[in-house]
Order: C-alpha cells, then sequence, then structure tokens
C-alpha cells in the first residue's frame, strides 16, 4: 500500500540539501549571523500527505531514526499547517501524515522540507490559492532553509539564508552521505563556532557582516564539473562542528582515501557529503563505506522542490 492510498489526501514531495558552501557572517546582536550559502537540492525526499480534518494533528514514520521527531506544536510542519491557515483565514485544520526519508538533525534541512511540503499541500487541499511569492513569505517565517525547499534546484542564499537567488548547474552531482549516528543541535554548533572566533581572534582576519559565496563556487556549478567543486567546497560551521563531534573528521578523512574528490559537513552536521565523480563512483564509495561500518546513502543533485506527487 502506497503513501497516498494509506492517508487520502494531497500528497507532497521535498527534497533535503546540502550547503556546498557556507560563509558565516559575524554574530549580529540579536545572536543571529548573516549567512551566505549556495545550496542544492539532492534526491532524498521527505513526503508529506494533507487531509481534511477538524482540528491539527501529526504522525511522522520513516526510513530514518524518528525518535526525536516532535508530533505536537513544536514541529515545524505543524507550525506551517496553522500559520498557512491563519494568513488565508480558513477556519478547519488538517492531519499531516510525514514519511522521512532525509536524516533527522543531520544538517540536511528534512524539517523544513516538511515545513514546505505541508504549505504546499495545505494550500492546495483548502484551496486557499497563494501565490507563489506569498507562500515564500510564509515560508521564510518558518526557518531559513523552508524558502529553499519550495523551490529546490540550486540556489544561493543571504541574509539568514531565505533570500534566495536561482543558481545555474549544469549537468548532475553525484553524492554519497553519511548520516551521524546522532544529531548536532543547530544552535549549540553556531555558539561553539562564535567561541572558537573568540578564542582565536588575535590569529584570524575580522569576520566580515556580509558574507558572500565565492565566485569559484558559482563558475565550477555553472561548469557541471565536480572537480572544480571539489577543490571550493567550503563550510564555516565545519570546524564547530569537528570539534563537538571529532569522530567525524575520522570518517571525512576515510572517505577521501576511498575515491572521494571531497568530504564537507553538511549544514550544522553530522551528516557528511562526499562529492565523487561519476555515478559509479558513487556505488563504489558508497560500498566501501559500507563495509568499514559507516551508513551511506548514493543521492544526486539538483533535483527539484516541494511539488504535489
Amino acid at each position: 500500500m502506497t503513501l497516498v492510498e494509506e492517508f487520502p489526501g494531497v500528497r507532497v514531495r521535498a527534497p533535503g540539501k546540502i550547503n556546498v558552501f557556507l560563509e558565516v557572517g559575524a554574530r549580529q546582536e540579536d545572536g543571529y549571523h548573516e549567512l551566505a550559502t549556495a545550496f542544492q537540492a539532492v534526491s532524498l525526499f521527505e513526503d508529506v500527505v494533507a487531509s481534511l480534518s477538524d482540528g491539527f494533528s501529526l504522525a511522522v514514520t520513516g526510513s530514518v531514526d524518528t525518535t526525536g521527531v516532535p508530533e505536537d506544536d513544536t514541529n515545524l510542519a505543524l507550525r506551517a499547517a496553522r500559520l498557512l491557515a491563519t494568513e488565508a483565514g480558513y477556519g478547519g485544520g488538517a492531519h499531516i501524515d510525514i514519511r522521512k526519508d532525509v536524516p533527522v538533525a543531520g544538517g540536511m534541512g528534512g524539517g523544513s522540507a516538511d515545513a514546505a511540503a505541508t504549505l504546499v499541500a495545505c494550500d492546495a487541499l483548502w484551496g486557499t490559492g497563494l501565490s507563489t511569492r506569498e507562500l515564500h513569505s510564509l515560508a521564510a517565517r518558518l526557518g531559513a532553509d523552508v524558502p529553499f525547499a519550495l523551490t529546490g534546484g540550486t540556489a544561493v542564499g543571504t541574509g539568514r539564508g531565505d533570500a534566495l537567488n536561482p543558481a545555474l548547474a549544469r549537468g548532475r552531482f553525484e553524492w554519497v552521505l553519511v548520516p551521524g549516528a546522532s544529531g548536532l543541535s543547530t544552535p549549540k554548533v553556531y555558539r561553539e563556532l562564535d567561541r572558537m572566533r573568540e578564542e582565536h581572534a588575535e590569529h584570524i582576519s575580522p569576520v566580515s557582516d556580509t558574507p558572500t559565496v565565492s565566485a569559484d563556487v558559482l563558475h565550477a556549478l555553472r561548469a557541471g564539473d565536480p572537480r572544480m567543486l571539489a577543490e571550493v567546497l567550503h563550510n564555516d560551521l565545519q570546524a564547530a562542528a569537528l570539534r563537538l563531534r571529532p569522530d567525524l573528521g575520522e570518517v571525512l578523512d576515510f572517505g577521501v582515501r576511498e575515491g572521494a574528490l571531497a568530504g564537507i559537513v553538511s549544514g550544522s552536521g553530522p551528516t557528511l557529503a562526499f562529492l565523487v565523480e561519476s555515478r559509479q563512483d558513487g556505488y563504489g564509495l558508497q560500498q566501501r563505506l559500507a563495509r568499514a561500518g559507516y551508513e551511506a546513502i548514493h543521492a544526486h543533485g539538483p533535483v527539484h522542490g516541494a511539488r504535489i506527487v
């Protein structure tokens, strides 16, 4: 039985993401940081089915461990449904069924994909007819990664990551992903980055308030050249994530030794993303990582954003 047969309603699929480049600006007075990032949506998806209900409720299953995923009003998808109902003046509710294939708390935006898919599903279910711009405005209010989960593809994000501009990416990039055995708290990783910058302030250049995405990254994406992209993968959060989880560094070293062009911590981690040259190389690396005892997933990008299926 398929998900849509089991839960009749509107089914929407939204992708997880990798940050192929992430530069983090200085900490602002409100505690947040300006970002400059290049997102790529990859072929790990979240499936959301919204069905009519008098109130709002949520159920979560998946191929990944969903133990830590809340099913109350703290869940971003449920917040998305309530926000849309409020903004559209809709008086009813929805039951949201989520099937997760994106690692939980893995730095790949799975919760944001759930929220984006819920916005699209409930908009269709209720016939609220919001424009793309209006949906993006609501998405930005829910979280920095939610707007990108709506659009998918490849994009540059600035501000807090939610001001998006499409980026041209030719061809198909092959990735092997290694989820962490346990999640990493995004706020904790940012706090660790701030701590490290304070510790080493005398030895590093001042951190910019307005970070930018390297032109070399955009050129590599436009060229569709994985070797060029491997040379410029960058994540300012990686050092902080590795300090909190030193074991991740051992996996990064292993993946590169076993044939990856490069490896990077995805977002705030702990998922690791290895870039390879071809689909065949991806399957080979996946097998070698598995033989060494690591869970490994072969994926590709870019893929589409949230859409009804």
